[in-house]
Order: C-alpha cells, then structure tokens, then sequence
C-alpha cells in the first residue's frame, strides 16, 4: 500500500508554523506496513486542493490530508470535499452533540452557529469522531483512492489516527511487511563508515535496503526489510544487524530510535551507581540539556556550570586567572582545570568540561577558529582531547556534544 500526505495552509508554506504532522502520520503508517509515497504543503486555495487531489486520484491507495477544518471562512476542505465527490454537506447529529457538549459543558460557554457547523460533514462520508476536538475527520473514497481529512491541530490529528485510521487501516486492508532496525554510531564520518562496511553493504540480499542518516558526531544506518513474511524478514533483519556490529562495533552505542547515545550513557550511569556533572563555555550548557532530556536522569545528573565568559570560570569555577593569562581560555590546562573544578563543586563521580571557539569569529587571537578541548574528570585521573571541528557554529557546537558523551560512555565502560 502507499499513502501521500497532505497538509494543507499557508502558515506552513510561509515557514510560519513546521509540519510535524506529516512526520507523525509517516511513521503510523509505516507501522502497519504502508508506504508513504511522497509529502506534499499546499496553499488553502480551493483549486490548487482539488488540483491536487486530481493527480493523486488512483495514484496512491491513501490520501491522508491535515489542516482546513477549522470554524473560520478560510478554511475550506470541507467545501472542496463536496465538489470533488459531488456531495453536499449535512449536519451529523453525533458529532453536534459532541460539539455541544463540549462548548457547553467543558468550555462553559453558550454554543454559536459558527461551532455548530464543525457537525456539517459530506453527507456521503465515513466520520471519524474527534473525541478531543470539536472538527470530525472524514474518510470517504473514490474509486481505486480513499481520502481522508483530519484536523491540524497535533495533538486532535495524533487522536484520529491512533484511534481510527490506523484500526480501520488493518481492519480492512492486507498490508506487507515493513520491519525497520536502527544502528545508532558515534565518531566516525559518514564516508568512514560507509568504506569500513562497503563489502557487507554490498552483499546485502536484495530486500533489506541501507540508508545513511548523518549528522554531526553520529551516523544512524536504518535497515529496512519489506516483504510478506513477517519471520523471515525478522530473521534476516537479525543476521544482518549481528554482522554489522562484527565490523564496527568500536562505535556503534545502541540500537533503534530510542537507544540515542543520551539514554545509553544515561543507563550506564544508572546501571554502575555513579553521577555525571557538566562544566560548559562554547556549548553553552548544551550537554546538560541533552543529558536531562532522559527521564530519570536526576538519579544521575547532579548539575552544570556554564561559564561562558572568562570571569565565570574564574569567579565559579576558581579557575586561576593567571592559568587562563598564560594558556587562554581555550586550552588543554583550562579544560582540564574545569573538570576538576565542577567534579569537586557538584561532588560527582565524573565531570565533563569543554571549552572551545565555535566561531565565527577568532576572539581571543589564540585558538582556531573550531578549536574545541574536552575534557573528562573520572574517579581516577582525568583526559583532555583537542579537537577542530570546523564551521559552521552549529556544527561545531553539536560535533563537540556528542563527541563528550562518547568519551564518557567509552570511559563509563573501561570500569567494573
């Protein structure tokens, strides 16, 4: 089966607002073994709607369509719904008292004739009921396609298509087989990996496709597996996975979307009873942020120092200003300094400093621009490692995050 998604409104055409939608929808269908074909942002223009549903009719099994229910005259699907399958809109008396309900009795307010017409739907349609929201999804085909619209708004679109499309999906149509795998590396290029493991790739059966999904410090390979038996597929999914980590195991720190790099160290920290602390300039507390961005990270995560300026480190972290006069700000002996200093402050088990130039420009007159050190404090002695990154600022800054959480899980796991 394959689906095309639509999401429909200027404010995502002009930047706006982004579609999360499309992303969410994606992964619901691929799920239950649907394709999505392509992803398509169109204008609330009445002929460029029917244009598009035009190409797409009999093209693809699904098309799913997000946006332009609202109550407001500018939003217009539902009338372009009537013109596409030549019907006319009725008032669902389901939906009305839903809609009543929830004005009503939720909000505590009087029902006006603009709420009311939410409850107008094509009269030919199949209506999806919006249990939180007052706009009804439709489901209505023509065909060899069935259209289907749902309400913009997130968390009213997660709803409908937990809890009616994707049931209904499986209910009535027989899908294959789309089983994914995610490996999940730290340290090494895209180009790197790819050499290191072209003879694998290249034996690959012909079902299992590869794909690189790089960014800086990482590269996650997806394996994906389509066909209609579940156990080979599963089987071969296994086998793979099992010879790829023969190859690369130095940098591969875990498996499938939720195993990021933030959650095995997390674990690993969990798992051996010891505590982390951050000492941040240049990624400006991000390190912190991403290790708290785990639940349950307080039972390891005791806090940070962003020290920005040169006077911070010497004011918090003690830093000595005549270290930061003779080395400057951006140096072996200041990183490790901050180690020491935010492992004592914090009294945690390890600490990370960093320190570096993200750019864009050389303020200081000492380090390159991309010059990044970091440093870790562990329970027994304490590593610096220079690096240059490059540009741009960003780049820098996210290369120099996960390159400290990999130094960590690799010092994490020398100890017993």
């Amino acid at each position: 089966m394959k689906a095309t998604i639509v999401t429909i409104g200027d404010e995502i055409l002009i930047g706006q607002i982004v579609d999360t939608n499309s992303a969410f929808i994606s992964k619901s269908l691929d799920r239950i073994g649907v394709e999505t074909h392509e992803m398509l942002s169109i204008s609330d223009d009445k002929q460029h709607i029917l244009d598009t549903f035009i190409k797409l009719q009999n093209k693809v099994d699904l098309v799913i369509i997000t946006g332009g229910l609202g109550p407001t005259k500018d939003d217009v699907t539902k009338k372009t719904f009537c013109d596409y399958f030549e019907d006319e809109l009725v008032v669902d008396a389901a939906v009305l008292a839903h809609v009543t309900e929830m004005i009503e009795g939720f909000y505590k307010r009087p029902i006006t004739q603009i709420n009311k017409d939410q409850a107008l739907v094509p009269s030919r349609c199949t209506v999806l009921h919006n249990q939180v929201g007052t706009a009804p999804g439709m489901w209505i085909k023509k065909e060899d396609t069935v259209f289907i619209s749902l309400p913009g708004v997130p968390y009213e679109m997660r709803y409908l298509v937990e809890n009616e499309i994707i049931p209904k999906v499986v209910k009535e149509y027989e899908r294959p087989y789309i089983l994914h795998k995610t490996i999940l590396t730290y340290g090494q290029g895209e180009s790197m990996v790819a050499e290191r493991i072209e003879t694998w790739e290249d034996a690959l059966p012909e079902f299992v496709k590869l794909a690189y999904l790089p960014s800086p410090g990482r590269v996650r390979l997806r394996l994906t597996a389509r066909g209609v038996n579940k156990g080979i597929l599963e089987s071969e999914i296994e086998k793979q996975v099992s010879s790829l980590t023969d190859i690369i195991s130095d940098i591969i720190v875990g498996y499938d979307e939720d195993e990021t790099i933030e959650v095995v160290v997390g674990n690993l920290l969990k798992n051996k009873k010891v505590t982390i602390s951050t000492a941040e300039s240049c990624t400006g507390g991000s390190v912190a942020s991403l290790l708290t961005s785990v639940a349950g990270a307080s039972a390891y995560f005791k806090g940070s120092v962003v020290s920005y300026a040169a006077q911070a480190k010497i004011d918090v972290l003690s830093i000595p200003s005549a270290l930061i006069e003779e080395f400057s700000v951006v140096s072996t002996e200041v990183a490790l300094a901050m180690a020491l200093s935010v492992k004592k402050l914090m009294k945690t088990d390890y600490a990370i400093a960093i320190t570096g130039n993200a750019g864009p420009t050389k303020e200081d007159g000492k380090a390159e621009i991309g010059s990044v050190f970091i440093a870790l404090a562990t329970p027994t002695g304490v590593l610096v490692e220079e690096f240059n990154f490059g540009q741009p600022r960003e780049k820098v800054i996210d290369r120099a995050v996960y390159k400290s959480l990999e130094i960590l899980q690799k010092e994490i796991i020398k100890f017993v």
